[in-house]
């Protein structure tokens, strides 16, 4: 798989690497729901791509504040209080968390949910998701 990934991430610009830790994730989390509280899809779109970019790419473990730091710098322009609260955001994405597990079955990453009733779990070719958007036509 991570050959796979490798030759389909370069073809799209991103250059994979899988040295970094994994670490607790839930504080990137956290900074995803606070990115789309205060900008929408776009700032989290930016979030979730500094994420990625940080561990994929720069092998950095997303469980370092050090790490979560330089991403809310990058997208927010600043360290944000997230980061210095650790409180905020913690009950809204523990109940994203629950909704998913439940209606979804989630039990790992990554799922992904189109349009609230296709449902595609682990790592899939980008033909997966074409049937699925043909189907939404």
């Amino acid at each position: 798989m991570v050959p796979y990934m490798k030759s389909v991430g370069e073809e799209c610009g991103i250059k994979f690497s899988y040295g970094g830790h994994v670490g607790n994730t839930f504080d990137s989390h956290r900074l995803i729901w606070k990115a789309r509280e205060d900008g929408g899809s776009d700032l989290q779109d930016k979030m979730v791509e500094s994420l990625f970019k940080a561990y994929f790419e720069d092998e950095k473990s997303l469980g370092e504040d050090q790490v979560l730091k330089e991403c809310c710098e990058e997208v927010f322009g600043n360290t944000s209080t997230i980061m210095e609260d650790s409180s905020i955001g913690n009950e809204e994405v523990m109940q994203e968390m629950e909704y998913f597990r439940n209606k979804y079955h989630v039990r790992g990453v990554p799922f992904f949910v189109v349009d609230g009733k296709y449902e595609l779990s682990g790592a899939q070719p980008s033909e997966a998701f074409l049937e699925i958007f043909e189907q939404l036509k």
